[in-house]
Parts: C-alpha cells; structure tokens; sequence
C-alpha cells in the first residue's frame, strides 16, 4: 500500500507522515508534491495547519489542485486540520476561495464566546477538547465516545448540509470537527498529536474501505 501526504510547503508533514508510519509499519508513506505520485498512490492524505490563505496559495501554486481533486473522487482521502478547512467553498480567513468538494463557510470564532461559568474562551481554541460522533463511521471505530483530541484553530467549518458533519465539538457554539462524505473524511483537530486515539483514527483510515 501507498500513502501519500501532499506536501505544499505548510503544516505538519514529518509528523503525519511519521504517525501514519507507525500505525502502517508495511505500508509504504511518501510526502510528495508530485501529482503523479498523487495518482498512484492507494490513500491521500492532505494536512495543515496555519493560514488558510498561505495555505491555498501555496497549493495552487504547486499545481496540485486537480490531482487532488481526482484523489477526492476515486480513494480513502484524509484532509486535517487547514486540510479539512480547504475542502470548502470559501474561508473568512483573507477572504479566501477553497476547493468547494464540500459545500459551506469556513467562518472565526467570536472573540465574546464566553464558558458556561461567563468567562472568556481565548482564541485560538488551543488544546484537548471532546469529540462527540454524531454518528457511526469506521474511522472512529476502536474510539471511545467523546475521547479527547488536540485543536488548535482560529476558524472552523460550517457545512452547508448537516449530513457533511460527522462530529461535533463544543468550544463556546458547537461546532463541526469532522466530516465525511463517501471517500473523504477530515478532521479539525489533529489526529497525529492526539495520543491513543488518534494513532487509532489513524489505523482506521489505512484499514478503511469506502
């Protein structure tokens, strides 16, 4: 098996790439901006983290946006984090067009979001928080209800059709930290710096078949 994280210069590559690793010690990860490489490969992944704006410069910049594309239609894809917020129509973040495989805003948090005891909630949401399902997906199998995962995020998505969402978080609003349609999932938070449960997300996008 082939699994390609897509290097567009931004993010956490070595880190994806080394917990795929762990949780795949036979597969075979390769870190590419290559689109050829991106064909050929059995499962994508694309990661982030940063400035959307940057981050979608720096993707088309490279030529990787139709290769990309045909990964979304045709194997297990992963998007994390500012790879998740790519995948809409458009982010707030330097009024930004995403790729629009997922339709919706990519909106900021308030900074006037308070806590259930009145006190301010600091942006960016930085840290662990819960993840809770909003239904069943083999990627989170093996994963305990609201298991705790690692954010760090400004923006989040807002999809357009409910169905999109996957899991959902509460950090000031309840908002969407996963989704999935078909072959794509991705994720706001960041499975690769999440511990237990996230190395088994991990192991469960390398084992899914969609």
């Amino acid at each position: 098996m082939k699994i390609a994280v897509v290097d567009y210069g931004m993010g956490n590559l070595r880190s994806v790439a080394k917990a795929l690793e762990h949780v795949a010690p036979e597969a075979q990860v390769i870190v590419t901006a290559e689109p050829a490489q991106l064909d050929a490969a059995d499962r994508v992944v694309v990661p982030g983290q940063g400035a959307l704006h940057d981050c979608m410069r720096e993707f088309l910049a490279r030529g990787l946006r139709d290769a990309v594309e045909r990964a979304s239609r045709s194997k297990p894809f992963l998007g994390v984090c500012v790879g998740m917020q790519m995948l809409f129509d458009h982010g707030e973040e330097g009024d930004t067009a995403g790729l629009g495989l997922i339709g919706g805003e990519v909106p900021k948090f308030s900074s006037a979001m308070t806590a259930g005891d009145g006190s301010h909630l600091k942006v960016p949401h930085m840290g662990w928080n819960e993840v809770e399902a909003l239904r069943a997906h083999p990627l989170f199998d093996g994963i305990a209800p609201n298991a705790r995962f690692y954010f760090v995020h400004s923006f989040y998505c807002a999809p357009r059709d409910a169905a999109d969402a996957v899991a959902r978080t509460h950090y000031g609003i309840a908002f969407t930290s996963a989704v999935a349609r078909d072959n794509i999932f991705a994720t706001q938070f960041h499975p690769e710096k999440s511990a237990a449960a996230g190395l088994q997300l991990l192991a469960n996008f390398v084992r899914w078949k969609p």
